[in-house]
């Protein structure tokens, strides 16, 4: 795999000299351009051994492209901050904006391969870091981001001479660590790892591009001149018109039933009931988020629903228990100008809550199944394969101890329209109603079906949805919070069974 990363490539001064101002001018102009167009962004892994040239590679290309439309990244040990999220948190709140180029000196691999290089994990969960690398990767080509990923390579002789080179000058002597030197007796190892990890992520949309690092001006020159082929053909590609995506018809069932028609909306609770209820349930959950072991979790609660179906006052009971300190609400609406220029999910990724911490969504990234689905905001293809990349983005919160407790609240037809009519009377609820509202209404139907076809295709094991009859209020907070404190309550006992070592110990790669 390494072959021709061995051969001894080089590039003599004088063409260096002839060919580096011509290539720098061309770079700045189509970095100029991308600003300009500001149509996708660029994103940069840059891998490999130690000594191979890779801190010297970013250095020169901040060097030879205009540095503040650059962001880069050294991904070294992860923060206390970081390590209370999941692994990809880090990476997300990273990524350029569009007409951006983020630079990655380290990457989403970094981790996994140290750890399977010491022994740390086995076959199966390196195997496991790279189907989630490549789900990650394939849904940033899919929003339109360039990926390019250079892997820098040496022999084992030309790195230990590399090493020795560099030791030996005072000036460079404090770049080879006692780390370096240890990586160095793993050579055999981590070029099995490495190999493993560039043949199961070398994709068509983000293939591993393999450069010999021994001499400097090869490598600055191969590396300069990929960089503008690869920005130059994508810029020249959003000028062809895009390639439709033609996928089966989504159809409802045939004889019109389906899940929402199944609920018994009948369902009720007297006010006395109620406030009973409410005071158990609410001093439960505030018990639940002060438990020690709570400190090693999160919960992150999501609301959807139909317009007035009484989302805010759900929320307003569950806050009502917890202090104040510990949780947010995030209020969804249309994403912002910063939001449309980085990929679809980073606006939800970048509000993850801390350990110990409970994050509430008062809409969320189910938005482009429902509403941008119904009402066309976006494509086809963009919808249908938003249900995989949400999977993937509940999986990595479940692996990661973060309760995810997603919730449908569902009224019928004519409780909503008597809920429309009371906001319009009432002065302090006038805000509540707009034109999108009754809007939204004309389109009952289609949104049955979009819902229907996500609660199908995004309830699984880790991330159940769980449908709230909602006709009745009080019903409706009550099933809101007896369901959060039972989810809460299951993960303590699953945490209290795991044991406080293990928690107190994270696998920093996993």
């Amino acid at each position: 795999m390494f072959e021709s990363a061995e051969l001894g490539h080089k590039i003599k001064k004088s063409e260096y000299k002839k060919e580096v101002p011509v290539l720098r001018e061309e770079l700045l102009n189509v970095q100029m351009e991308l600003t300009e167009s500001a149509a996708f962004q660029v994103i940069i892994l840059v891998g490999g051994l130690d000594g191979a040239g890779r801190g010297a590679t970013v250095n020169l290309l901040n060097e030879w492209m205009d540095p503040r439309h650059i962001q880069t990244h050294g991904m070294g040990e992860p923060t206390d901050e970081e390590l209370d999220r999941p692994m990809m948190w880090r990476f997300w709140r990273a990524l350029p904006p569009k007409g951006n180029i983020g630079v990655f000196l380290g990457s989403w691999y970094t981790w996994p391969m140290l750890n399977r290089a010491y022994g740390r994990t086995k076959d199966a969960d390196l195997e496991q870091s790279l189907d989630r690398a490549r789900s990650l990767e394939k849904m940033l080509v899919d929003e339109g981001a360039l990926l390019i990923k250079f892997w820098f390579h040496l022999s084992k002789e030309k790195q230990k001479k590399r090493l020795k080179s560099l030791e030996k000058n005072p000036f460079t002597r404090w770049k080879v660590t006692k780390r370096d030197k240890k990586h160095f007796k793993m050579y055999d190892r981590f070029r099995a790892v490495h190999e493993k990890v560039i043949r199961h992520t070398s994709t068509a949309e983000a293939p591993w591009l393999i450069i010999e690092g021994e001499d400097a001006r090869y490598r600055n020159v191969t590396v300069g001149k990929l960089v503008l082929s690869a920005i130059r053909e994508r810029l020249d590609q959003q000028a062809l018109p895009s390639r439709k995506i033609l996928a089966p018809p989504v159809m409802p069932s045939i004889d019109n039933l389906h899940l929402l028609k199944t609920l018994d909306m009948t369902q009720s609770l007297s006010k006395e009931e109620y406030r009973a209820q409410l005071k158990k349930y609410q001093g439960k959950l505030n018990r639940l988020t002060r438990d020690p072991k709570f400190k090693y979790t999160s919960v992150l609660a999501v609301f959807e629903g139909n317009d007035a179906a009484g989302k805010g006052g759900a929320i307003r009971r569950i806050t009502g228990a917890l202090d104040a300190r510990w949780y947010q609400v995030i209020p969804i609406a249309a994403p912002t100008e910063e939001e449309r220029a980085q990929p679809y999910l980073w606006r939800f990724w970048r509000h993850l809550p801390r350990k110990g911490r409970v994050t509430i969504f008062d809409r969320s990234w189910y938005g482009r199944v429902l509403v941008e689905r119904v009402e066309q905001f976006c494509t086809e293809d963009n919808w249908l394969r938003a249900y995989s990349e949400i999977n993937e983005f509940e999986a990595q919160l479940a692996r990661h101890h973060i309760v995810v407790v997603k919730f449908w609240l569902a009224i019928t037809e004519d409780e909503q329209l008597q809920r429309f009519h009371d906001r319009e009377q009432t002065g302090f609820k006038r805000f509540k109603i707009t034109d999108e509202d009754w809007r939204n209404r004309d389109k009952w139907e289609q949104y049955e079906v979009a819902v229907c076809d996500m609660v199908d295709r995004t309830s699984t094991n880790y991330a159940p949805w769980t449908l709230v009859e909602a006709n009745s209020k009080y019903f409706a907070r009550i099933k809101v919070l007896k369901t959060l404190c039972e989810k809460i309550e299951g993960k303590l006992k699953e945490l209290y069974e795991e044991g406080v070592d293990y928690l107190d110990k994270p696998k920093k790669g996993k």
